[in-house]
C-alpha cells in the first residue's frame, strides 16, 4: 500500500472518529439536558400516564372509595354514586363496554366502546420474526384517554361507555365489520343524561373514526355537540393521554434504528426523544411549541397521532418496564397532548389523523407530513443520496419481482460502475507512484542531509510535475466514495423492503443470518455465527493482503503498525456486523469481490510498462510552473540566502 492510500485510510478513520466525537455530547451538556428534563414541569397539567399496574390500582382505589361512600351514606343507590363521580355523564359511566373489529385491506382495528379508543392494531400484510400475526401493542395495557372538566368535574373518557354509530345511525349489529370499496365512518358518542338516567341525544361528546379501504391512515375527530353550558367557557384546550406498550416484532434490535418517540413541530423539522442517532435512551421531555404530530416508532412500524391544524403542546416519554407481564414486551411509550378547544362555541370539532403502519418511505411520503423522516437514512448529504438515488434505484430493481439478494447484487454492480472512474483514478495514482518509486529513492540519496530538505522536496515536486503525478490524487477519489459507502450503511438496516426476505441460507436480510447458535456469549461478538459477516471479513482480509502484496515495492519500514491495523480493522468489523443486517454484510462482501475484478481489469489496461512509457513521454513535454511551485522555489532561494548569511 502506497503512502497516498495510507493517508486516505487515516483521513477516513479520522473522519469517522471526529464525527463520533463531535456528535457525542459533553458531560456538561448531558448534565444540562438531564437537569432540564428533571426540573421543567408543565404547569396546570394533570398527568394521566401511568403503567398498567398503577392503572389497575387506581381503578381498585376508585372502587374502594365508592364502596366506602356507599357504606357511609344510607339509602344511597349506585346511580347516586355515579352522579357524584361523573355528573351529567353518570349514565355513560355505567356498563361494561364492547369491542368492535373494523377490517380493511391492510389492517384490523379493535375499537373499544369503553373509552372509544383504538385498543389493538393487527397489520395484515406483515408477520413477526417468528411467523405470528403482527399486533402492534398490548391491548390489555394500551390506553387512550381524553381529559376535560364538565361542570367543574374531571371527566376521563376511559371511564365512559360510548354508543356506537355508523354513518350517524345507531349501530347494534355484528361486532366485526369488513370494509367494502367505500370508506367507513364509525363513531362513538358519550351522551349526557338527566337525574333519571335518560340520555340527551342532542348533547354529547363524540369520537369519529373514518377508515379507508386500503390505507394505514385513518381520520380521527373529537366533537362536542351542545356542550357550551357543560364545559367551562374559559376552556381553551383538552388533554389526550396516550399510553402503549410496544411488542417485539423483530429478531434483533438495530442500534441505529431502534424504538423512539418522534415529533414534528409546526413548520419545523422532525426530532426525537433520544436524539438523531437512534438510541433507545429512556426519559421524558416537555414540548411547549405547537406540534404537527407525535409518533411512537419501532424499527419498521410507527403509530402516529397527527393534528390537521396544530396541537398546543405535549409531553412525551419512553421507558423500559422490566415488570411488564407480556412476554413479547419491548418498550413503553406515552404522550400527553393538548388539543385546542373553544369553550365559547356550542359545537367544536378537533380534526386529527392516526397513522398505524409500516415505516415505508413510499407510503409515508404519500401523505406529505414528513413521517418518513423517522426512517434513519443519515444526515443531510447521506440522507439526500439515500432518499433520491439509492431508494429509487432499489425500488426500481425490486419492481421486476427479483429476489432481493439479486436486487442487492445488481445495485452493487451499478454503484461500482458509477464509482469506477474514481477507483480507476485512485489506482492510476497508486501505479504512478509505484513506477516513480526508484526515482524518488534516488532523489533521497542525492539529498541525504537535513538542510537539503527543501531541495529534496523541490526535486520530488518537479518529478511529479513532469510525470503528471500527484501524491494526493489518490486520496480525493477515496473520500468522494465515502458518502455513498455511509449511505448504504444507513439504508440497508432501515429498509423495510428487506424485512423477512430470504436469500440463500439467510431467511431475513434485514437481520443477522445465523448458521450456528453458540451456547455462550462472546464479548463484542455475540452468541451466534453470521455467515455473510464472516465471508465479508474473509474477503476484506484477502483484499488487504492482495493490495499489500501488489504495493510491496512502495512499502517502507517506517510504519510497521499500519500494516497490522489494516488486518485488525476487519476483525473489529466482524464483531460490529455479526448482529447487523445480513443484507449489508452481503453488500460489502460483493463490493470486495467486484473490487478484485476491477483491480484485475485495471492491471490489464494499465500495467507498469505502459505507464512507464506514458511517464517518459510526459517528461519530454514543457511544464508550466504553478503558483505553488513558484512560491516553493522562492522559499528555497530565501532559505539558501539565509544559510549563506550564517556562514
Amino acid at each position: 500500500m502506497d503512502k497516498n492510500s495510507v493517508i486516505g485510510i487515516i483521513l477516513i478513520i479520522g473522519i469517522f472518529v471526529g464525527y463520533t466525537v463531535w456528535m457525542t455530547p459533553s458531560k456538561e451538556e448531558l448534565a444540562r439536558r438531564q437537569h432540564i428534563q428533571d426540573s421543567i414541569l408543565r404547569e396546570q397539567r394533570i398527568r394521566y400516564v401511568e403503567d398498567s399496574l398503577r392503572f389497575v390500582q387506581a381503578q381498585q382505589a376508585a372502587a374502594a372509595e365508592a364502596a366506602s361512600k356507599m357504606s357511609s351514606i344510607e339509602a344511597v343507590d349506585e346511580n347516586e354514586v355515579l352522579r357524584r363521580n361523573f355528573g351529567l355523564f353518570a349514565a355513560a359511566a355505567s356498563g361494561e363496554g364492547k369491542d368492535y373489529v373494523v377490517e380493511n385491506d391492510v389492517f384490523k382495528l379493535t375499537l373499544s366502546s369503553k373509552g372509544a379508543y383504538v385498543k389493538e392494531v393487527l397489520l395484515k400484510e406483515y408477520q413477526t420474526y417468528d411467523s405470528l400475526p403482527l399486533i402492534c401493542f398490548d391491548k390489555n395495557t394500551s390506553r387512550f384517554n381524553l381529559e376535560f372538566f364538565a361542570l367543574n368535574m374531571p371527566i376521563n373518557t376511559m371511564d365512559l361507555c360510548f354508543t356506537p354509530y355508523i354513518n350517524n345511525t345507531a349501530y347494534d349489529g355484528t361486532d366485526s365489520i369488513v370494509l367494502g370499496e367505500e370508506p367507513l365512518t364509525i363513531s362513538f358518542r358519550a351522551m349526557t343524561a338527566d337525574t333519571a338516567g335518560v340520555f340527551n341525544k342532542d348533547q354529547y361528546l363524540e369520537f369519529v373514526y373514518t377508515v379507508k379501504p386500503d390505507e394505514y391512515m385513518l381520520d380521527f375527530d373529537v366533537k362536542t355537540v351542545n356542550m357550551r353550558n357543560v364545559i367551562a367557557a374559559n376552556t381553551n384546550y383538552m388533554t389526550i393521554n396516550w399510553y402503549v406498550e410496544l411488542l417485539k416484532q423483530e429478531k434483533a434490535v438495530d442500534r441505529y434504528n431502534g424504538s423512539n418517540v418522534y415529533y414534528k413541530f409546526t413548520n419545523d423539522d422532525v426530532e426525537s426523544l433520544s436524539g438523531d442517532r437512534g438510541g433507545e435512551k429512556d426519559g421524558e421531555k416537555e414540548l411547549r411549541s405547537n406540534l404537527k404530530w407525535v409518533s411512537f416508532k419501532q424499527r419498521f412500524f410507527s403509530y402516529a397521532l397527527i393534528a390537521k391544524d396544530d396541537f398546543n403542546g405535549a409531553s412525551i416519554g419512553m421507558k423500559q418496564d422490566f415488570k411488564a407481564k407480556n412476554p413479547r414486551y419491548l418498550k413503553t411509550m406515552y404522550t400527553s397532548i393538548d388539543i385546542p378547544f373553544n369553550g365559547l362555541e356550542k359545537d367544536n370539532t378537533v380534526g386529527m389523523q392516526m397513522y398505524l403502519g409500516p415505516n415505508s418511505l413510499k407510503i409515508m411520503d404519500s401523505y406529505g407530513l414528513d413521517l418518513s423522516k423517522q426512517i434513519p437514512l443519515g444526515g443531510k448529504l447521506v440522507g439526500w443520496i439515500n432518499r433520491y438515488i439509492v431508494v429509487n434505484v432499489f425500488n426500481w430493481l425490486g419492481s421486476y419481482g427479483w429476489n432481493y439478494g439479486i436486487v442487492i447484487l445488481v445495485l452493487t454492480i451499478i454503484i461500482k460502475l458509477i464509482l469506477m472512474p474514481f477507483a480507476y483514478k485512485s489506482y492510476q495514482s497508486t501505479a504512478k507512484m509505484r513506477v516513480l518509486k526508484p526515482e524518488i529513492d534516488a532523489i533521497g540519496e542525492k539529498y541525504p542531509k537535513p538542510e537539503d530538505a527543501m531541495k529534496k522536496q523541490q526535486a520530488v515536486m518537479d518529478l511529479y510535475k513532469k510525470a503528471g503525478a500527484s501524491p494526493t490524487s489518490g486520496c480525493l477519489p477515496m473520500l468522494l466514495q465515502l458518502p455513498i459507502l455511509w449511505a448504504i450503511f444507513r439504508f440497508f438496516p432501515s429498509s423495510i423492503e428487506l424485512r423477512q426476505q430470504p436469500f440463500l441460507w439467510a431467511d431475513d436480510l434485514s437481520t443477522y443470518d445465523s448458521i450456528l447458535d453458540l451456547p455462550f456469549n462472546i464479548p463484542f461478538y455475540g452468541d451466534h455465527v453470521s455467515l455473510f459477516t464472516l465471508l465479508m471479513t474473509v474477503t476484506t482480509i484477502l483484499y488487504t493482503w492482495i493490495n499489500q502484496k501488489q504495493t510491496a515495492a512502495m512499502q517502507t519500514q517506517q510504519m510497521p503498525g499500519m500494516k497490522l491495523m489494516l488486518y485488525i480493522m476487519p476483525i473489529m468489523f466482524l464483531g460490529l456486523f455479526n448482529s447487523y443486517s445480513a443484507g449489508l454484510s452481503y453488500y460489502y462482501m460483493l463490493v470486495n469481490i467486484i473490487t478484485f475484478l476491477q483491480m484485475y481489469l485495471f492491471r490489464v489496461f494499465l500495467d507498469d510498462d505502459k505507464l512507464r512509457k506514458q511517464i517518459e513521454k510526459a517528461k519530454l513535454k514543457p511544464v508550466k510552473k504553478s503558483n505553488f511551485q513558484k512560491r516553493l522555489e522562492e522559499m528555497q532561494k530565501q532559505q539558501a540566502q539565509l544559510q549563506k548569511g550564517k556562514r
